[in-house]
């Protein structure tokens, strides 16, 4: 019976170590819809009831354009914990990064998450996306456009 109970438990505990850090529209389908995917971004829908939370995931660097407002709590891999506010309209820029979020308002919270695949995404992984500006995130879509038109 011991063995049984072991051999689950181990099951299980590999199950989350494999879901941890996917792809966000694999693990939380509920909160995640791909609308649009090629060998350069993925477009991904946004969906956060309120106070809904999601489990450890990853994106690649990307824009995050918010069609809400929002409160959101961001945790990291490593426990680091980060509230950010929103305004509808708004767009920001997020370096690929393991987390989880939770929505802290009363009201739905919706977005479009544009990730930038390939080095430009993981080259500008040292910008704060508490505080990258409009013009911040204007110059890395420009230098990625300009960078895909090389090609």
């Amino acid at each position: 019976m011991r063995s049984k109970l072991f051999w689950a438990g181990a099951l299980v505990c590999l199950g989350s170590a494999f879901a941890l850090g996917q792809d966000p529209v694999k693990v939380e389908p509920k909160h995640y819809t791909r609308n649009f995917e090629n060998d350069r971004v993925d477009v991904v829908s946004v969906h956060y009831g309120p106070h809904e939370k999601s489990v450890l995931h990853d994106h690649p660097g990307g824009v995050v354009v918010s069609l809400t407002e929002a409160h959101l709590r961001f945790t990291d891999e490593n426990g680091k914990v980060r509230e950010v506010f929103s305004k509808a309209g708004e767009a920001r820029w997020y370096p690929p990064f393991k987390h989880k979020v939770e929505n802290l308002g009363d009201t739905t919270y919706d977005a479009v998450y544009i990730g930038v695949k390939g080095k430009l995404a993981a080259s500008n992984g040292t910008m704060d996306p508490t505080t990258a500006t409009d013009e911040e995130v204007k110059k890395i879509i420009a230098e990625y456009l300009a960078a895909a038109g090389k090609q």
